[in-house]
């Protein structure tokens, strides 16, 4: 007899049948799926993979950059002496001062490879050349990652592993550790933090970078011997520094500076320039006009400079399908990316009344020639009217900052009073200094420029355009030492100058291959000499005793 329950059972089971049997057909030909994380671990790898095999065109900037000393121009003082401080028996750590793209960083990897061929060098050919850029190191203050000096990774910290499980702090080297019996070159380490900066002192100091953790037990028998090491005697860091700048030495920590041999590589000239501007168009197989080499130089601002430029006349002439770089070309490339020329001045062929061809520096410009003007007026009320400089300049120093008088105002006005001496009052005239070119001028060193300027607008005698001239004055007619003496030489020497007057405490800066004249200044007096002859020269000791009699 067939009851209720039995017909429920086997209907029951008739459904687990039919419930089996779909699976089992669904199941059939199919391998069983991955598991959702290494899935998407293969999928990222193959992404890679193809983007790893995707490559541009190699950057001419690369493809221009130096493969030996030679290649690198203009820089044959600094790699001589990047050569004397890096490449004998004992490396010393080296401070670059210079402009962007002079070379800093090529000549430092290039010296580094010099000198592990040699037998007295310490370096060796696993000698590394790690290089780091201050202004994008991270620093943080707690000390969780820091990759110039390194860090500790505590069992706290994400993605600690087993060490982090079993409480074991992990320490992780830095930069001065991996350049453990090489060289560290920091550019622009200028931007380093501060604290940072100090904790790079100390352990050039030591040779030894030491790391901690409050997590770190000494008696701990489940760390590992090698952690053990590290944080009893620290990761060695026995590397040379070599730090690049484009900052002036006086914005750099003296404890630093006094750790480090300085080496100076000056902005490029436009020979210099040119010669990369050439050497970039043969890279790129590109002839080109007569001049238009010439003319990069004279728009570029550095070797970096002078190949942005010519890669983008290369992409017009291909763009335009033209065989050769053409100056017409040249010109729209510098109209489009609103290049500037540079102030290569030269000297005036025909000399004026009251301007004077004065020497200067202007940062990491090196040395420039501009002319300094100057107009006198008889006037019943004197005044005195300065252009072309900085009239106030701020002081900074650790406890604060502070504003004042611009060094450039003050000179003129020694140089007024001074003028008294040889018979020419302020009081009675309009006098109108300025300094054309458009870059704002300040320091002391146009003194005696701007004293030969009044004087020839005072007594309507030019002097030579054949002369530059440099040196501060004092209100008693000396003539007083200036800085930036070999920059200025050579600016002089580039514009045409023959003959350069400058304090005489500075002749011993003048480099030993100028082709001008040097003629060194004690007195004002002697500057009236040499500019206008010696006829004029006793007129004005004449002025000056009778300007004498009548005090």
């Amino acid at each position: 007899m067939i009851t209720y329950n039995s017909v429920l059972l086997v209907a029951q089971i008739l459904f687990f049948a039919l419930g089996a049997a779909f699976f089992l057909k669904s199941c059939i030909g199919k391998a069983p799926k991955e598991p959702m994380c290494i899935a998407e671990s293969r999928l990222k790898e193959e992404e890679l993979k193809k983007r790893r095999e995707l490559k541009l065109t190699t950057p001419l900037s690369e493809r221009t950059r130096p493969q030996s000393l030679d290649e690198i121009v203009g820089q044959e003082k600094g790699i001589r002496a990047l050569r004397a401080a890096l490449c004998g028996p004992n490396p010393q750590h080296i401070l670059i001062y210079g402009p962007p793209g002079v070379g800093k960083t090529a000549a430092a990897r290039l010296i580094l490879e010099e000198a592990k061929r040699r037998e007295d060098s310490p370096f060796t050919e696993e000698s590394k050349f790690i290089e780091l850029d201050a202004t994008t190191l991270r620093f943080d203050e707690r000390s969780i990652a820091d990759p110039l000096m390194g860090s500790v990774h505590d069992p706290i910290y994400q993605g600690a592993g087993a060490f982090g499980q079993a409480g074991i702090p992990q320490p992780k080297e830095g930069a001065v550790s991996r350049a453990h019996g090489g060289v560290l070159f920091l550019d622009e380490i200028g931007e380093l933090h501060p604290v940072q900066m100090n904790k790079l002192l100390k352990v050039l100091e030591d040779r030894v970078v030491y790391l901690q953790s409050s997590y770190y037990q000494e008696k701990d028998s489940r760390i590992p011997s090698y952690i053990h090491d590290i944080f009893r005697n620290g990761l060695p860091a026995d590397f040379r520094l070599i730090g690049a700048t484009t900052k002036s030495p006086e914005e750099l920590p003296p404890a630093l500076r006094s750790r480090c041999t300085e080496i100076y590589f000056e902005p490029l000239r436009p020979p210099a320039l040119e010669a990369i501007a050439q050497n970039a168009l043969k890279r790129l197989h590109l002839p080109w006009e007569d001049g238009v080499c010439a003319e990069v130089a004279r728009f570029a601002r550095g070797g970096r400079d002078a190949v942005n430029i010519v890669q983008s006349l290369g992409a017009l002439a291909v763009m335009e399908q033209k065989q050769c770089a053409t100056m017409q070309d040249l010109r729209w490339v510098l109209e489009s990316g609103r290049y500037h020329p540079l102030p290569h001045a030269k000297i005036s062929a025909e000399a004026k009344v009251g301007v004077v061809h004065a020497l200067a520096v202007f940062g990491s410009m090196g040395g420039a020639l501009l002319e300094v003007e100057a107009v006198v007026h008889g006037a019943e009320q004197g005044s005195l009217t300065v252009t072309g400089i900085v009239e106030e300049e701020e002081i900074k120093n650790g406890s604060g900052s502070g504003r004042r008088k611009s060094n450039a105002r003050s000179s003129v006005e020694n140089v007024l009073t001074l003028l008294e001496e040889y018979g020419f009052f302020a009081k009675a005239h309009h006098v109108h200094i300025n300094f054309p070119g458009g870059i704002p001028v300040d320091g002391p060193s146009a003194g005696v420029a701007m004293f030969l300027a009044v004087y020839s607008a005072y007594i309507g005698k030019p002097v030579p355009s054949h002369i530059a001239v440099t040196g501060e004055v004092g209100i008693k007619g000396q003539v007083l030492a200036v800085g930036g003496i070999a920059q200025k030489v050579q600016a002089a020497v580039d514009a045409g100058a023959t003959v350069v007057l400058l304090p005489a405490d500075n002749v011993e800066e003048v480099p030993k291959d100028c082709t001008a004249k040097i003629v060194p200044l004690s007195s004002v007096r002697e500057a009236i000499l040499l500019a206008f002859g010696a006829e004029e020269a006793e007129e004005a000791v004449l002025s000056a005793s009778g300007r004498g009699a009548m005090l």
